[in-house]
């Protein structure tokens, strides 16, 4: 099978972290079936690499192609302004990739199935990609695609377009399946297939040892990994602090809340008690996961977190608001407590009841089993397969265009620019 991934969250050379989750899927589905993958990852342009561009910049200096994990990335560049991108950016990419997945067809790269992530822009540019190319598509929805963006006019109606347009619909939660059915997309076309975690990369640690290498003292400490924004509530772990004595707390993550952040700690007087980090690779997140006693997740939404998952594969159980599909991981004890009510009070007390009886990382490690790669990759792999025998191609002489007809309804509604956190 020929699958060609199309998803603006891929790693790359200058982002290596970025969107790693669905390079690690594709990894996975190629471990269990025999998959020829190529990506289409596209940028925005911008016209400098210059530092004091900063994030911009980066985009500049992503190169055009690239291998990663033995498979061909292509970075095309799409155009993107200030004000109107929520609406012109899905076409802005379809357009981008057009040119480039029909010389990947030409040469020999004649795709069977279109794998598309993130359901708002890059799942309605796929879906505008797929009709002009006649090929079945597969959207999966992460998260604040369909929890946020899908709350305004225009992406909103574009996705329900999507939905319409794909051949088969993967969501990685059970409440992002139910969100997709409030919105009108028919039930029987969504699968539910949970995140994996990898349980080789993610393992325990001697939690002496990894302290030392963090340099970090014996007690009860905590942790808060993600990236540094109102969203994931690391203000609100850093201020359940002050109702955990003698506990510490290690933040993990980049992001524009850092000044903010280090600005709380020094206005609580909590300098002594709180260690700020920068993002860490993969390879060596197991070491704070392995160093602490409780993993804190205190988000306003989420899709299906990976830090759970990899704190539970490392054998240390979580604590994490009831959002999302957080409900569909923490479902026994040894996996940890939920916080019904986003608060630091209510976060400090069941911080506090789970370091007061907390479960055995034997059990918490093997809890985390469940969630194998393996299965999840071969219901993928599956969607895939239904998507490809259920395809029918438009009618002979019908022409791809860039809105479907029954879609251009007038000027599109204002709506917010957000920032995207999967």
């Amino acid at each position: 099978m020929q699958v060609l991934t199309f998803t603006s969250l891929y790693p790359n050379s200058i982002a290596p972290r970025h969107g790693i989750f669905v390079e690690t899927r594709l990894a996975a589905i190629q471990r269990v079936a025999s998959v020829e993958a190529c990506v289409i990852a596209p940028v925005p342009w911008f016209p400098s690499r210059h530092p004091r561009f900063g994030r911009y910049a980066d985009y500049a200096r992503v190169p055009s192609t690239e291998t990663r994990l033995g498979n061909r990335v292509f970075h095309p560049r799409y155009w993107t302004l200030p004000g109107v991108g929520m609406y012109i950016q899905p076409i802005a990419m379809a357009a981008a990739a057009s040119r480039l997945a029909r010389e990947l067809c030409r040469t020999g790269f004649d795709f069977d199935v279109l794998d598309a992530h993130y359901f708002y822009p890059d799942g309605v540019a796929a879906a505008l990609l797929a009709r002009r190319m006649q090929k079945p598509l597969v959207v999966t929805a992460r998260g604040s695609d369909i929890n946020l963006l899908a709350r305004h006019p225009w992406p909103r109606h574009m996705i329900k377009w999507a939905a319409r347009e794909a051949a088969a619909i993967v969501t990685v939660s059970e409440a992002l399946s139910a969100r997709l059915i409030e919105l009108g997309v028919d039930a029987a076309r969504i699968t539910v297939v949970r995140n994996g975690v990898d349980t080789e990369r993610f393992a325990p640690v001697d939690r002496h040892a990894a302290r030392q290498r963090l340099e970090l003292p014996a007690g009860p400490l905590i942790v808060s990994i993600g990236n540094l924004v109102p969203e994931k509530g690391h203000m609100l772990v850093v201020d359940a602090l002050r109702e955990l004595a003698d506990v510490r707390l290690v933040i993990v993550g980049d992001g524009p809340e850092r000044a903010r952040i280090k600005q709380r700690i020094a206005t609580n007087r909590l300098g002594s008690r709180v260690t700020v980090l920068p993002a860490q690779q993969q390879q060596d997140l197991k070491w704070i996961y392995g160093a602490a006693d409780v993993t804190v997740l205190a988000s306003s939404r989420e899709g299906l977190p990976n830090v759970l998952l990899e704190s539970l594969a490392c054998g240390t159980p979580v604590v994490a608001t009831r959002v999302g599909g957080v409900r569909e991981i923490v479902t026994d004890s040894v996996a940890g407590r939920m916080v019904n009510e986003r608060s630091p009070a209510a976060i400090a007390r069941v911080v506090h009841e789970l370091l007061s009886d907390p479960p055995s990382r034997v059990a918490t490690r093997a809890f985390a089993a469940r969630f194998d790669w393996a299965t999840a990759a071969r219901a993928h792999v599956a969607a895939f397969e239904r998507a490809i025998a259920i395809h029918s191609p438009p009618r002979t002489g019908v022409r791809a265009r860039i809105i479907a007809p029954e879609d251009r309804i007038g000027a599109p509604p204002r709506a917010s620019r957000e920032s995207r956190h999967a």
